[in-house]
């Protein structure tokens, strides 16, 4: 399965859900970066050294930096959702259909509900 880094603002409860599912995610918390307010190009370069794709939710700069900074572990761009149980498996189905998740962005939006 997947190596993860789940980013500051994204839900503990995913994360945990994506761990049940047979993932290895690892938390902000667990990495020892809680209250360093770390620049999202410093959470990439993290997250690749440790070759790890980035789970987050704040869409926009890390779409941004994908397209400035393409060499990476790869990142999952997450809309919020509620439903924390039903976004991993969005996640996780995702994952399994990527060959690799090396240099790609993939989003995962909110179902039409």
């Amino acid at each position: 399965m997947a190596r993860l880094y789940a980013n500051k603002n994204f839900p503990l409860q995913t994360a945990q859900a994506l761990r049940a599912l047979g993932h290895d995610v690892l938390t902000v918390a667990e990495a020892g970066q809680v209250n360093q307010a770390l620049p999202d190009d410093e959470v990439l370069a993290f997250a690749a050294r440790d070759q790890r794709a980035v789970l987050t939710l704040n869409r926009r700069d890390f779409i941004r930096l994908h397209a400035q900074q393409p060499d990476h572990a790869g990142i999952i761009v997450c809309a919020q959702d509620s439903d924390t149980d039903d976004q991993a498996k969005r996640i996780h189905d995702a994952i399994v259909q990527s060959e690799s998740l090396a240099g790609t962005l993939i989003r995962i939006n909110l179902p039409w509900r």
